[in-house]
């Protein structure tokens, strides 16, 4: 499809949608990738259903459906009989429309995963490391790029839309916590990885902060209300974060918007420390080897935790003593009405995260603050990688999305 045109459009938002498409032929990018928003955010519709939405002509809805059809980005659903007039066909987006590929650079391990339209994974590769390194992650790519392409049929993999890639941002910085030689970890500071992995893949490729990233899949994939204006808290070996204003992720002038890791927050002995110290997967794991518990399990799977309670238990204070806090510097700034939690971890233990957190936050003098609700993520663990592979789903398909990733 073309490139979106700026040209003056009505924005008057009917029925709370926000945004209205324009019946004038210059901004039909503009209006496919609305259409194809909105039935993201909605499920099946009606072309009669997308016209009132959107304000556009039931004739300029025709003509964008029957285009985004034509392409295989669309499929029909059974007619709605028993109303006046011809029968409704709603429309939906089709999975096997587009692909795209989400590269996860973690401090303890690399993702590389492929989704289709609608988001759900078609396959993925994992490996882990002690640290990661450049060469470590072209090597790994290498090897999982060609097998991952590969589970498509031939005729489909000229529809994969490019490649996200979500990692953290400076990753020479915090070697102190990594346990990484710097010399080696200073090679990111050197190496276009971006420009590598375009040459490899021979496509678009889009880079974002790994937590930004999250925060993204959250804001497209995620289930359940959507509220307009949320903080985003993910655990990983570090605590990362993710901002939406206005229904759009907000990444800031330099892409690493809501870094919460470094924000200051009370300790247990009321010092003052950043919040990653408290509420990051790698203070647990040192807990786990003060104690002489293997923690190495834990960056291999986020499903069965083997942490003895005392230990999980004050962790969990810890944390979400930090989280409370940071919760409360953020609201003081920014008014949102909810703040989200996930991680790569149990369920069970994401819930019990969310539980004290909003205890600790209701326990601090909340005065002249209305108090977010703090609620789980509805992504879970892949969010890093799915965020990955968003970007440039988001980019090539939805309006306004994940408007500051770089392209190669």
């Amino acid at each position: 499809m073309p490139q979106d045109q700026e040209t003056a459009m009505d924005r008057s938002p009917p029925e709370g949608s926000g945004v209205r498409g324009s019946n004038q032929s210059g901004m039909r990018a503009h209006n496919e990738k609305l259409v194809l928003t909105l039935l993201r955010q909605h499920g099946a519709l009606a072309k009669s259903d997308i016209a009132r939405i959107t304000g556009l002509s039931a004739q300029t809805v025709s003509v964008i459906m029957r285009a985004l059809e034509s392409d295989g980005l669309l499929q029909r659903g059974e007619p709605i009989r028993g109303r006046i007039g011809q029968p409704s066909v709603p429309m939906s987006l089709a999975a096997e429309g587009a692909y795209f590929l989400g590269l996860k650079i973690g401090r303890r391990s690399v993702d590389l995963t492929l989704i289709d339209f609608l988001g759900q994974e078609v396959t993925a590769r994992r490996r882990t490391y002690r640290y990661p390194t450049p060469d470590a992650v072209m090597g790994f790519m290498a090897e999982a790029l060609p097998a991952v392409l590969a589970s498509l049929p031939a005729s489909k993999r000229a529809r994969v839309g490019g490649l996200g890639v979500a990692m953290p941002f400076q990753l020479w910085s915090w070697v102190q916590f990594v346990g990484a030689p710097q010399a080696e970890m200073d090679a990111w500071r050197h190496r276009d990885i971006q420009a590598e992995l375009a040459a490899l893949s021979d496509m678009p490729v889009y880079v974002q902060n790994d937590a930004t990233a999250a925060c993204g899949a959250e804001l497209v994939f995620g289930t359940g209300d959507r509220p307009k204006d949320f903080l985003y808290f993910y655990f990983a070996y570090f605590i990362g974060g993710g901002l939406v204003l206005n229904g759009q992720l907000f990444t800031g002038r330099t892409g690493n918007a809501a870094g919460v890791g470094p924000m200051p927050v009370p300790g247990p002995d009321g010092q003052m420390r950043r919040l990653l110290t408290v509420a990051s997967m790698s203070s647990l794991a040192e807990r786990m080897r003060e104690a002489g518990e293997p923690s190495d399990h834990l960056w291999e799977s986020p499903d069965h935790w083997q942490v003895s309670q005392p230990i999980l238990s004050d962790w969990l204070d810890s944390a979400a003593a930090g989280l409370a806090s940071a919760t409360l510097s953020a609201a003081a700034l920014v008014e949102m009405d909810t703040v989200m939690i996930d991680g790569w971890m149990p369920q069970p233990i994401r819930a019990e995260i969310v539980r004290r957190t909003s205890e600790a936050l209701h326990r601090l003098d909340l005065a002249g603050i209305d108090p977010p609700l703090i609620r789980e993520g509805t992504i879970g663990p892949q969010a890093r990688s799915l965020g990955a592979a968003a970007i440039p789903l988001s980019q090539r398909y939805l309006i306004d999305q994940n408007a500051a990733s770089r392209e190669g």
